[in-house]
């Protein structure tokens, strides 16, 4: 059997303008999608986008073009879906074959077995770089105890855990949601993973309406948590968000999109169009970024 792609990066901070924190591949190179397609059809409908979904090579040309990087990864949700992910090693595949431009988050479902051993499998053998989380997509309370052996492997690894956080578009619109639950996904139930793993970078994805205050209190107390400014257009941005964003968290929040559903482009323009100050821009866009990933620092 042929080993495992890895991954090497090759990201040059210098050359890059921007860092999207945010980035999803929703289709594999054999055309598999990453979610059924009920659900991606009410995401499109949500966020009014179109339903045509780029594959890795031509998210890398996307923001190659625009002299910037990504983080790319996809969820792994096979037990709450019954639905295939795309596989990591197709994920891993892409960045390895895009490396200034992409860098490549492993998911595990963490319902499965061997959730922390395939974590370990990821860091050492593939050269994953951190970890994405859906906790209502998944259908996990990331709080609970039982998944502590995962975070201790990715704390272990020294590479940091994305959750998504707040509301969703996946399942908005349809009847029940389609049974995915908005409370998996409060900013306060990752209190205690970013306590209990005090080196674990624990970012949590999204202005977190309608829970943004506690996203705030939380990364305020907790030097290891992070926000990333992904899934909503800028002008959106709640005020509280915006507040912190330029003064006591200006130095752990990250640019971030959620494209395809969001892209690069409209996220630069709108931006110009809120309060955030032009002086924290370059960390929010890039250095922060820089800095948690060890690009070119230590987080």
């Amino acid at each position: 059997m042929a080993a495992p792609t890895r991954y090497e990066c090759a990201v040059d901070p210098a050359a890059i303008t921007a860092l999207d924190s945010h980035v999803h591949v929703e289709i594999d190179s054999s055309g598999h999608a990453s979610l059924p397609r009920d659900l991606a059809d009410a995401a499109s409908a949500y966020f009014k986008a179109g339903v045509d979904r780029p594959d890795i090579d031509a998210i890398a040309e996307h923001y190659r073009e625009r002299s910037m990087a990504a983080v790319v990864f996809t969820v792994d949700a096979i037990t709450n879906l019954r639905h295939e992910p795309i596989p990591n090693e197709d994920i891993v595949a892409g960045a390895a074959r895009h490396a200034d431009v992409l860098i490549p988050y492993g998911s595990v479902d963490p319902h499965r077995d061997d959730a922390a051993e395939r974590v370990r499998r990821l860091v050492e053998e593939s050269g994953v770089r951190g970890f994405k989380f859906h906790p209502t997509v998944q259908g996990f309370d990331p709080s609970e105890t039982r998944w502590y052996p995962i975070y201790e492997a990715i704390q272990d690894a020294g590479v940091p855990a994305l959750f998504h956080t707040g509301q969703t578009g996946i399942g908005a619109g349809m009847p029940g949601g389609r049974g995915l639950r908005l409370g998996l996904s409060r900013p306060v139930l990752l209190d205690a993973v970013a306590a209990d793993f005090p080196d674990l970078q624990v970012i949590m994805a999204h202005p977190s309406v309608p829970w943004q205050d506690e996203a705030l209190a939380i990364a305020v107390h907790k030097r290891n948590v992070w926000i990333d400014l992904s899934g909503w257009s800028p002008k959106y941005f709640p005020r509280e968000l915006v507040r912190y964003a330029n003064t006591l968290l200006k130095d752990r929040v990250l640019f971030g999109t959620d494209f395809p559903l969001l892209s690069p482009d409209r996220w630069m323009s709108d931006v110009e169009h809120t309060e955030l100050k032009q002086e924290v821009m370059p960390g929010i866009l890039r250095d922060n970024a820089v800095r948690l990933l060890g690009l070119g620092g230590d987080a």
